[in-house]
């Protein structure tokens, strides 16, 4: 026990001590505190024989240190009394009421005469014990029953009794296995054991039902050791105090929190749905299930106010606690039709959660217009469901059925409040979910509209490519490719990329891949060519500056080539751009060395071209900086891989680019990639024709008689008229306005390109000639007869090519 000052020698008002004691010891000691004298009363009491005791120091008897204000008044030489825990002499504590009283020897030294007496326990009226028994114990509003050490009631109150079912005279002498002999009451029967062997009270919580109701409730028990005065556990004692209320509110808010970490863990609608379902089951309901409106899963726009009358919706998500109450449930992605008497519909309609239990009139209307459904509702075994429309932001994305079949209660208005909380919550997320689906849409639509959906079958190359955004993004982003068919037979290969992601890079890619397309036209060569697209990127940047929806300034690189099939020539140019690959057809692969030039977008610095032979079967593989640069990794062990994926036995083109994916691409890429990848065809000896003509108006005659022997000895003879007339009029105007060389070439593939080139720089343009001109009707000819006609420039003079059907 703790030790109890009571300050000085008796109460000044006479009222009796607050304990009683028994057999008085008398010992005395020094001024030191060291005993001199020990009575027989003293051996007695704590076993000491006075030879053991005296000399020796009165406080190695207590068990602990005698408090502040007895020192205090011992060292004022004042008396003193209090109850104190003694050291037996067989090493046990007794609790002893200790009075010291100073006193003065004939020397004049002071002297301590300590009498003590054993602590016995108060005494109370008889009225006060029956207060105590019967009274007190029985109004107690808390359950209280009593324990010896052999776990038997020696006592109850009447809330114990009311909860187990048994008078308080049938409990006592029981151990509580007797009378509660569920499985889920063994744990108090072990903890009541742990309490007496350690004298250590204990507390936990438990949800239980007890045998006498008909639902469970939560109970903070109380386990605590019953002591005698001596401290020795004698039994147990368990206090229940019925928490359900705050049990259960608690049980709400760690669901909800629960419900805030797990739902909307991604922006995908299905996922955030069954996200809901996992959350709910089975902690609010045995089985639930979330259905969505039409327009979510389209990506289209709400419709305004909330659906009225019958309603389709999609089954997104289900869940239920057990295999077999699952299998009663409609299958994920079915359509889902409820008429306008079905609670759900009524919920979407009213915007109100309801509960229902499967007798009502409503269920019962329902039940009456779609029997399947109803069908499924009774082999559910459900009593008890809730319908919880799912709203955010003003819009109606579908409804919650949430049900209950081994919950013995029926949903509560705190149940309809915690599962639209949850709803609410779930509704947000997939209300961004749907959002961010709709943008997604919306820029892969851009985007596909902006990348060529298919290469155009042209002479010159065999091409495939590949095109990649960066993991996690929108599935946009700026870099792009093309193939471009140019005039004699040529192609031209692009690849870009725009710096960023997103939707702005996107369309700044669209522009530039645009604007190529436009300068390919008028067949600029490559490095002209980005000159040209610099100013366009400047132009771009100039406008993303004055915007301040736009942030920062535009910038991009690019890679420009361009192969003839005839001369088997390239032409290549690049802007900031990592160099393409070549691999000729006996399997070396070089990364090619072009010049150098700063990315697009910085202005006055020059792009240089360098022209290469490509003999026929090489392979061209162009790529952005994404499929080379990862984090982690060293730029040349990517560089390297590449070009030995590359350098794999001859397969088709499709399959080299999903190798070249594969390998370099472990992971999602961090940066978007585009890859174009072409194997070069020639043109023989004999599919081209040449002439070098004078410039003499009676050429023009002989022009026209080698091209009809061409044509014949190419079966193209039904060609032959429109053929002649178009080289008629194109070599006229060479020999009338260009300068010599002349010359005059049939390219013969798919279908027939004639070209006449001259030394002049004058291009030729359409006008529509006035009746009595005498000229200017040529090119209107070759216009209308031409599937294309164009002018292309060199470093010397200029050619005027018309690509022509060829008659079936």
């Amino acid at each position: 026990m703790a030790l109890q000052d009571n300050g000085a020698e008796g109460r000044p008002d006479g009222t009796p001590e607050p304990y009683t004691t028994t057999a008085v010891a008398i010992a005395v000691a020094d001024e030191r505190g060291v005993i001199t004298g020990w009575s027989e009363e003293a051996r007695s009491l704590l076993g000491y024989a006075p030879g053991e005791a005296v000399s020796r120091p009165a406080a190695d008897l207590l068990v602990s240190h005698l408090p502040p204000s007895a020192l205090r008044r011992l060292a004022e030489r004042a008396p003193w009394h209090g109850a104190v825990p003694v050291r037996h002499r067989d090493g046990r504590a007794v609790d002893m009421v200790v009075r010291a009283c100073p006193c003065t020897d004939p020397g004049g030294r002071t002297q301590w005469v300590l009498t003590a007496s054993v602590l016995d326990a108060p005494s109370l009226p008889e009225d006060k014990n029956t207060l105590l028994r019967e009274l007190t114990l029985s109004q107690l509003p808390i359950a209280v029953a009593f324990y010896d050490r052999d776990n038997r009631a020696v006592g109850a109150n009447d809330v114990i009794a009311r909860i187990v079912g048994l008078p308080e005279e049938r409990i006592r002498g029981r151990r509580l296995m007797d009378f509660l002999p569920s499985p889920a009451y063994d744990e108090f029967t072990e903890l009541q054991d742990q309490v007496v062997r350690t004298g250590e009270p204990v507390h936990v919580v438990r949800y239980l039902r007890a045998p006498s109701e008909s639902r469970g409730r939560a109970w903070s028990v109380f386990l605590s050791p019953l002591k005698n005065h001596l401290g020795q556990v004698q039994g147990s004692s368990v206090a229940l105090l019925d928490i359900t209320e705050q049990y259960l509110a608690r049980q709400r808010l760690l669901l909800v929190n629960e419900a805030g970490n797990r739902i909307g863990s991604t922006l995908d609608v299905t996922r955030t749905a069954q996200e809901l379902t996992d959350v709910v089951v089975p902690r609010l309901a045995d089985y639930a299930s979330v259905d969505l409106l039409e327009f979510i899963h389209h990506g289209e726009e709400p419709p305004d106010g909330p659906p009225r009358g019958p309603v389709t919706m999609h089954r997104t998500a289900r869940q239920a606690d057990t295999e077999a109450l699952l299998a009663t449930m409609l299958q994920l992605g079915s359509t889902v039709a409820y008429p306008a008497s079905a609670p759900t519909a009524e919920c979407l309609a009213t915007g109100r959660s309801a509960v229902y239990e499967v007798n009502d009139s409503s269920m019962a209307r329902w039940t009456a217009q779609d029997p399947e459904r109803a069908t499924r509702l009774l082999r559910s075994g459900a009593h008890s469901v809730m319908v919880v429309p799912m709203r955010a932001r003003g819009v109606t994305l579908g409804s919650v059925f949430l049900g209950r079949t081994r919950h013995p209660e029926a949903f509560t208005q705190d149940d309809v409040l915690l599962a639209e909380e949850i709803t609410a919550r779930a509704a947000v997320c997939i209300d961004n979910a749907r959002r961010y689906t709709r943008e997604r849409i919306t820029a892969m639509t851009l985007q596909r509209s902006l990348l060529p959906t298919t290469l155009p079958c042209q002479p010159a190359v065999e091409a495939a490519s590949r095109y990649l955004p960066a993991g996690g993004r929108a599935g946009v982003g700026g870099d792009w490719f093309d193939v471009i068919p140019l005039s004699g037979a040529r192609v031209a290969l692009v690849v870009g990329d725009v710096v960023g992601h997103g939707v702005q890079a996107s369309a700044t890619m669209g522009r530039l891949r645009t604007a190529v397309r436009t300068l390919a036209d008028i067949d600029l060569p490559p490095d002209e060519l980005l000159t040209h697209l610099d100013d366009v990127v400047i132009r771009l940047s100039c406008e993303a500056a004055a915007d301040a929806d736009i942030a920062g300034d535009v910038g991009a690189t690019c890679l420009y080539a361009v192969y003839d099939p005839v001369s088997r020539r390239c032409s290549l140019a690049r802007a900031g751009h990592p160099p393409p690959v070549v691999v000729t057809p006996d399997g070396e692969a070089a990364f090619l060395d072009l010049p150098a030039s700063p990315p697009l977008g910085l202005g006055g610095l020059p792009f240089e071209a360098r022209e290469v032979e490509l003999p026929e079967g090489s392979l061209l593989a162009l790529y952005t900086d994404g499929l080379i640069e990862a984090r982690g990794q060293e730029i040349d062990e990517r560089l390297g891989a590449l070009r030995r994926t590359l350098t794999r036995p001859a397969q088709a083109l499709d399959t080299l680019c999903d190798d070249v994916l594969a390998t370099l691409l472990p992971v999602p890429p961090d940066d978007d990639i585009a890859l174009l990848v072409a194997r070069t065809r020639a043109l023989g000896a004999g599919q081209v024709a040449t002439w070098s003509l004078p410039p003499e108006p009676v050429v023009v005659a002989q022009a026209r008689k080698q091209v009809t022997d061409q044509l014949t000895a190419w079966g193209l003879d039904e060609s032959a008229f429109v053929t002649e007339l178009v080289v008629s009029e194109l070599v006229t105007n060479a020999i009338r306005y260009g300068r010599p060389p002349i010359q005059l070439r049939l390219i013969h593939n798919g279908s027939l390109v004639c070209e006449v080139s001259d030394a002049g720089s004058t291009s030729p343009h359409l006008r529509r000639a006035r009746s009595f001109d005498e000229g200017g009707r040529g090119l209107l000819l070759v216009a209308q007869f031409a599937w294309h006609w164009g002018t292309r420039h060199a470093a010397q003079g200029k050619t005027i090519w018309a690509e022509l059907p060829l008659a079936a």
